[in-house]
C-alpha cells in the first residue's frame, strides 16, 4: 500500500510525538506510574484491577504501537487512524470523566486540563486518517 506524499508530513509528526510519549513512560518512576494509573481509574474504575507498575507499561506499549504504527509507511492510513482514533477517544473520555479537568457544566478546560485537552487534535487525525483510502 503506497501512502501518499500529502499524508507524511501528519503521521511523521504525531507518530513521532506519541513513540516519544511512549517511550517516556516505558521505564516509569514508581511515582509516576502511580500518577497515571490515579488518573485513568479514577476515569475508567476497572483499570484499578491492574497494578500501576503494569498499567504504566502497557500504556507505554501502546504508545508506542501507534507512534510506530503512523511513523511506517507500509501501515494503511485506515489502520493508523483507527489506532489513533482509539486512543484519542480514551484520552478525551478520561478528560470529559474527571471534572478537575474542565470548568464545571463546560468543555473548556481549566489550567489542569489543558495538556489533556489538547489531545483533540489527535482525535481529529485519527479520523481523517480513517477517511483517507
Amino acid at each position: 500500500m503506497k501512502i501518499p506524499w500529502r499524508e507524511l508530513p501528519a503521521r511523521a509528526a504525531i507518530g513521532a510525538y506519541v513513540l516519544h510519549s511512549g517511550l517516556e513512560k516505558w521505564e516509569a518512576s514508581e511515582e509516576r506510574a502511580q500518577g497515571l494509573h490515579g488518573m485513568a481509574t479514577g476515569a475508567y474504575p476497572f483499570l484499578g484491577q491492574l497494578p500501576a507498575g503494569q498499567f504504566a507499561k502497557a500504556l507505554s506499549v501502546a504508545e508506542i504501537g501507534i507512534g510506530a504504527a503512523l511513523l511506517l509507511p507500509l501501515v494503511p492510513n485506515r489502520l493508523a487512524g483507527a489506532s489513533l482514533t482509539g486512543f484519542a477517544a480514551g484520552l478525551l473520555g478520561m478528560y470529559l470523566r474527571t471534572p478537575t479537568l474542565h470548568k464545571p457544566g463546560s468543555f473548556w478546560p481549566t489550567q489542569a486540563g489543558m495538556a489533556i485537552a489538547k489531545d483533540v487534535w489527535l482525535l481529529g487525525a485519527g479520523v481523517t486518517l480513517m477517511c483517507e483510502k
